[in-house]
C-alpha cells in the first residue's frame, strides 16, 4: 500500500475503553495523517461537527450511544464514507441492525496492528474503485474527483480545464514524477506546451492549492509533496 495514502489519511476512532482506545490512536498516529478519538457514538457525532474524516472505524457495544446507531446517523448525511467497525462475535444483535448500511469491513477483537492496516487497504480500494473519489488535501484542502472541483473548508474554489487535467495527473502519479512529456501528452494534448504556458499554468494553480503542494524538479518534471 503507498506510504502516501496513508499519511493523507483522516480517521475517527470511537471506543469506550480507555486502554484500548490509547493504544490504538497512539498506533495510528504514526500511519495516518490525523486521527480524533471518541467514546461513544453521541461524542462522535459532536466530534463530526468540525471533523471530516476519511474513513471511521467504530466499536459496537458501548454506553450512550451503540456504534450501530452512531453509523444510522451517519449514513442519514453521508451514504459513501469507509465504515469500519469493530466487534466480538457476541455482537450479533447490534450486527444485524447493519444490513445495508454498506459495512466496509469487521474487525473482529483483539484489535492488532495487522487488522487495521488490512482494514485501511480495504478502504485504499474502495476509494481507488469509486466514481465519487474525494481526496484529502493538507491544510482543510479536497479534490472531488467526480464533480471536478477543489475544496477549502467546502468552499468551492474554480479549476480550469487544464488544471483539473494536470491535478489529477499529479494525483494518478502520487509516488512518481509526473514528467514534461506526460503533461504534453495528458494536459496540453494536440496544442504545443510552450515553458511560459507551463509557468503560467503552474504558478495560478499554485494559488489556488495548499502551500508548497506541488513540488518543481529542475528539468525532470512535478510531483506532489
Amino acid at each position: 500500500m503507498s506510504n502516501k495514502y496513508l499519511k493523507s489519511l483522516k480517521v475517527l476512532f470511537i471506543e469506550d475503553e480507555d486502554l484500548i482506545r490509547d493504544k490504538i490512536v497512539s498506533s495510528l498516529e504514526y500511519i495516518v495523517a490525523e486521527v480524533i478519538s471518541a467514546s461513544n457514538g453521541i461524542e462522535a457525532l459532536e466530534k463530526l461537527q468540525n471533523f471530516t474524516p476519511d474513513l471511521i472505524i467504530t466499536d459496537l457495544e458501548m454506553p450512550e450511544m451503540n456504534g450501530a446507531d452512531f453509523i444510522h446517523e451517519v449514513r442519514k448525511k453521508d451514504k459513501d464514507i469507509c465504515i469500519v467497525v469493530v466487534t466480538a462475535y457476541t455482537s450479533e444483535k447490534y450486527l444485524l441492525q447493519l444490513i445495508d448500511m454498506h459495512i466496509e469491513k469487521y474487525i473482529f477483537k483483539p484489535i492488532t496492528l495487522e487488522k487495521l492496516i488490512s482494514a485501511l487497504e480495504d478502504c485504499q480500494k474502495k476509494f481507488s474503485n469509486s466514481s465519487n473519489l474525494k481526496r484529502t488535501l493538507p491544510d482543510d484542502y479536497a479534490y472531488d474527483w467526480n464533480q471536478k472541483i477543489l475544496l477549502h473548508k467546502d468552499k468551492m474554489i474554480t479549476l480550469t480545464k487544464k488544471e483539473i487535467l494536470f491535478l489529477e495527473l499529479l494525483f494518478k502519479n502520487i509516488d512518481s514524477v509526473t514528467s514534461f512529456e506526460e503533461l504534453q501528452e495528458v494536459v496540453w494534448q494536440d496544442s504545443v506546451m510552450t515553458d511560459n504556458a507551463l509557468r503560467s499554468l503552474i504558478r495560478n494553480l499554485r494559488k489556488k492549492l495548499p502551500k508548497d503542494f506541488i513540488v518543481n524538479l529542475s528539468g525532470i518534471g512535478y510531483k506532489v509533496a
